[in-house]
């Protein structure tokens, strides 16, 4: 347990860090108010966020001995989740529109992407996070609870919730699925339309050098996507039948708990400006004034 405790707590604080300083290099550095790392500063936010809302609960149960979350906790656990949850969704496909403006549409991409686009996009994501949110905590808030309330899981989320009922949950389920499904279905499928025409515009590009450009200024994009959305359809875009409790917590820990560390190191490790702008914030914060 202590070494659990221990990766835990390293894996939590590696990712504020990494997080933290990507947002403020992309604050302090010129070079990085663009749209695309203003999308990138936000994606940070959210993996925080994301990340706050289970570990230190975990952190505090393993440290604690304790394995208990009173019923209010667990609503707003499950709440922010979804919504965070729901929010990298959305702004993993927007930030799939930016990359396909930037490179198939070049000459029109600053008046397109402006401030005021941005904000709306940005501001249109947590409003539609925060309603798909309000609708699952409604939905689950109906059902009837048993006495035996053990969650077999390391977080409150929504199917945890649904297992817990005493009341009939076939048409809760469906609601959910049905809604749930929207947030994650259709940012995917414009993920995907909007790579396949930037795969289009890049073939067609002559010099080796600006094709080379152009696919790397996606690449670190396309990972964090394979990251969030390969452990989200193992977990929620399955049949029932392949359920299993054990294998959930494994990929549950993946995207909740690792993903948005390597989301941060990812962008660092793999993109040049962002590279730079964070070496001139460590050696302004280390060099003697």
């Amino acid at each position: 347990m202590l070494f659990f405790f221990s990766t835990l707590l390293v894996i939590y604080a590696l990712t504020w860090t990494a997080n933290l300083l990507l947002i403020s290099s992309i604050i302090l550095s010129s070079q990085l108010h663009t749209p695309m790392y203003f999308f990138l500063g936000n994606l940070s936010v959210v993996d925080i966020s994301f990340s706050t809302v289970t570990v230190p609960k975990l952190l505090s149960c393993i440290l604690r001995g304790g394995t208990s979350i009173s019923f209010l906790g667990c609503f707003l656990q499950m709440y922010f989740f979804v919504l965070l949850g729901t929010n990298e969704s959305l702004l993993l496909s927007v930030m799939a529109f930016d990359r396909y403006l930037a490179v198939c549409i070049p000459l029109r991409y600053v008046s397109l992407m402006n401030d005021k686009v941005m904000l709306m996009m940005n501001f249109s994501c947590w409003m539609a996070s925060s309603l798909n949110s309000l609708v699952h905590t409604y939905i689950l808030s109906q059902l009837k609870y048993c006495e035996d309330r053990l969650i077999h899981h390391f977080f409150c989320d929504v199917t945890s919730l649904i297992k817990l009922s005493c009341s009939s949950t076939t048409l809760a389920e469906l609601l959910i699925y049905a809604e749930g499904s929207i947030p994650i279905i259709i940012p995917f499928l414009l993920i995907l339309i909007s790579y396949v025409l930037i795969a289009l515009t890049i073939v067609k590009i002559k010099t080796s050098s600006s094709r080379s450009k152009a696919f790397s200024s996606c690449s670190s994009h396309l990972m964090v996507i394979s990251l969030f959305y390969g452990t989200v359809t193992f977990i929620y875009i399955r049949p029932p039948s392949n359920y299993s409790s054990q294998y959930d917590r494994l990929v549950s820990m993946a995207y909740t708990i690792i993903t948005p560390m390597l989301n941060a190191f990812i962008y660092s490790l793999r993109n040049q400006n962002v590279k730079q702008a964070m070496k001139k914030l460590i050696v302004r914060c280390f060099s003697p004034s």
